[in-house]
C-alpha cells in the first residue's frame, strides 16, 4: 500500500519529534508553599502523606536540605536563579532580581532556550498568599512560554468563614483555619492547580517540557476540604513544650519571628486547632500531587520524566516558641526534598541521603541531568553523585540567612552541627549539635569545651558571607540599599 507523501511527511514528523523528546529528559517540577518536614516519608508518626511517601520511594529523598532564606520571594529567587540571596538581592517580598540581574538565566529559561516547552502553573516565584492568587504575583514572564492562574474556592468564596485565631495578622501570615464541608478537592485552587497540569501535560506530551507546577498549601490560611481534618483528630495533636530555662541559653534575635512570642499569644487549644489545620492541607495538597503524579504515569511519562519535589521553606508549629518561618532554626531551615531522576543508575531507588545539600544546588542538578551548560557563576553543586549513591563522599555545607530585627542571622549546617550568628556576633551565637540535640535546645556557643567547633564553623560563615559578617561601611551601604528597594 502506498501511503500518500503529505501523510508519509506527517508520519516523519511525528517520529521525529518524538525520537527528539526521548533524547531529553522532560522534567516535572513541583513546588509546594511553607512544608515542612512533617511527612510520613520523612518519619512523622502523625501526618498522612502517601503520595509525596511514594514518590519519594521511586527516587531520592533528601533528608538534609536546606533553603537558602527561609521567606517565600527571597527563598524561589535562589533556587530559580541558582545565586544566593546576597547576589539576587532579594530580602524581601518585593524586590525582583530582574531589577539587579536583568540578564540572569533561570532553571527554567535555561529549558527554554534548550528547546523545551516551559510552563508554570501556580506559585513558583512569589504570590502573596491567598491575596495574590489568581494573579501572576511577583512573576518572571521570561521564564515560561505560558503560564495559568487558578483561583479556587477557597479564595474566591470560603475567605468570609474562616477563622483567624491572631486577627492582628493578615490571612497570608495569621493562625487562621478552615474545615470545608461543601466543596470538592477540585473546587480548590491546588486541586485547580493539579487539573490544568495533567491538561497540559496531556497536551504536551509529544515534545520535551519542563512544567512548573506550584501549588499553594499548606501556607496559612489553613484551608482545606473536610475529610482532611478527619485525619487527625484533635485529641492527637499536641504542642511542643520547651525547657524551663531555654531562653536564657538564646540569643533575643532567635526568637524574634514570633511577635508576641511564644505563639503569637495564643492558647494551647488554638495553637492545637491551628496545626491539626496545618497537617490537614499537608493531607489535602498531597492529594493534588498525586494526581498529577498519576496522570504523569498515565501518559507513558514515567521513564523519561525527572521529578523534582521541593518547599521554599520549613514551617515551625510551636517549636522554640515560634511559628511559621523566618528563623534559622532547623524547622524554618529545613526542607522537604525529593528528586526523581529515571536517567541515573542509583544503587537502590527509595534511598535516603543524609548529605546537607541546599536549594541552589537544584538549578546545576538538573542542567547536568539533562546535558544543559548552566551559567558558570553558580555557587550550588550537581548532586548527580548522590542521586547514584545516597551516602556518597560530600563535602559540602548548606547556608540559611535571615533579616531580623533590623539585623542579619546567618547560619551554616553540618553533617553534625547547626551554627549560626546574629549581626556577625554582636547579636550573639548559637550552636547545637545534632547528634545529641536534635530539637536545637540547647546553645553550646559559649561552652569553652566546643570552642574549636565554633571556631571552624565561625571561618565557613565569614568564607560564606565576607562582606555582610564583616559589617562596616560595606554592609551599612547594602542596609540603605534594602532598605530603599535597592
Amino acid at each position: 500500500m502506498k501511503i500518500p507523501l503529505r501523510l508519509a511527511l506527517l508520519l516523519l514528523a511525528g517520529a521525529t519529534a518524538a525520537f527528539a523528546a526521548a533524547g531529553k529528559p522532560n522534567v516535572l517540577f513541583i513546588a509546594v508553599d511553607d512544608m515542612n518536614n512533617d511527612l510520613g516519608c520523612y518519619g512523622s508518626p502523625v501526618v498522612q502523606s502517601p503520595n509525596l511517601d511514594q514518590l519519594a520511594a521511586r527516587g531520592v529523598r533528601f533528608d538534609r536540605a536546606y533553603c537558602q532564606f527561609p521567606l517565600c520571594s527571597p527563598s524561589r529567587s535562589s533556587i530559580m536563579t541558582g545565586l544566593r540571596p546576597d547576589t539576587t538581592k532579594v530580602f524581601n517580598l518585593q524586590y525582583h532580581f530582574r531589577q539587579g540581574l536583568p540578564q540572569v538565566v533561570t532553571l527554567s529559561q535555561l529549558f527554554l532556550r534548550s528547546g523545551y516547552y516551559t510552563a508554570r502553573v501556580g506559585k513558583i516565584y512569589h504570590y502573596g498568599n491567598p491575596g495574590d492568587i489568581g494573579t501572576s504575583g511577583l512573576d518572571d514572564p521570561a521564564s515560561w512560554q505560558e503560564v495559568v492562574n487558578p483561583a479556587g474556592t477557597d479564595k474566591t468564596t470560603l475567605e468570609p468563614e474562616i477563622t483567624n485565631f491572631t486577627p492582628q495578622r493578615g490571612l497570608g501570615s495569621a493562625m487562621a483555619v478552615l474545615s470545608d464541608a461543601k466543596s470538592r478537592d477540585e473546587d480548590h485552587t491546588d486541586g485547580k492547580v493539579a487539573t490544568e497540569a495533567i491538561r497540559l501535560l496531556e497536551k504536551h506530551r509529544g515534545e520535551p517540557f519542563f512544567l512548573a507546577v506550584g501549588f499553594y498549601k499548606p501556607h496559612t490560611p489553613f484551608v482545606a476540604p473536610k475529610k482532611y481534618f478527619d485525619l487527625y483528630p484533635l485529641e492527637k495533636i499536641a504542642v511542643p513544650t520547651m525547657p524551663k530555662d531555654f531562653t536564657a541559653g538564646v540569643p533575643a534575635a532567635a526568637l524574634t519571628s514570633t511577635r508576641p512570642w511564644p505563639n503569637f499569644g495564643t492558647t494551647t487549644e488554638q495553637a492545637r486547632l491551628s496545626k491539626q489545620a496545618y497537617y490537614a492541607a499537608i493531607s489535602f495538597v498531597d492529594a493534588q500531587i498525586g494526581r498529577v503524579v498519576d496522570a504523569l504515569d498515565r501518559l507513558g511519562l514515567r521513564e523519561n520524566t525527572i521529578i523534582v519535589f521541593w518547599s521554599d521553606h520549613g514551617y515551625s508549629l510551636g517549636e522554640h516558641g515560634l511559628w511559621m518561618k523566618q528563623s534559622c532554626f532547623e524547622e524554618s531551615a529545613r526542607v522537604p526534598f525529593i528528586v526523581v531522576a529515571p536517567g541515573v543508575k542509583s544503587s537502590k531507588p527509595g534511598l535516603a541521603s543524609p548529605r546537607p545539600v541546599e536549594l541552589i544546588d537544584v538549578y546545576p542538578t538538573l542542567a547536568d541531568l539533562a546535558g544543559l551548560t548552566p551559567p558558570a557563576n553558580l555557587p550550588g553543586a550537581s548532586l548527580r553523585p548522590l542521586l547514584a549513591q545516597p551516602d556518597a563522599a560530600w563535602h559540602r555545607a548548606a547556608y540559611t540567612q535571615v533579616e531580623r530585627a533590623g539585623f542579619p542571622g546567618h547560619s551554616v549546617r553540618t553533617a553534625r552541627w547547626r551554627y549560626t550568628e546574629w549581626d556577625g556576633g554582636k547579636q550573639g551565637a548559637e550552636l547545637y549539635d545534632h547528634d545529641n540535640d536534635p530539637k536545637e535546645m540547647k546553645n553550646l556557643a559559649a561552652d569553652p569545651a566546643h570552642a574549636a567547633t565554633v571556631a571552624e564553623l565561625k571561618a565557613l560563615v565569614a568564607k560564606n558571607w565576607p562582606v555582610r559578617v564583616a559589617g562596616g561601611v560595606a554592609e551599612a551601604g547594602a542596609k540603605k540599599k534594602r532598605a530603599k528597594g535597592n
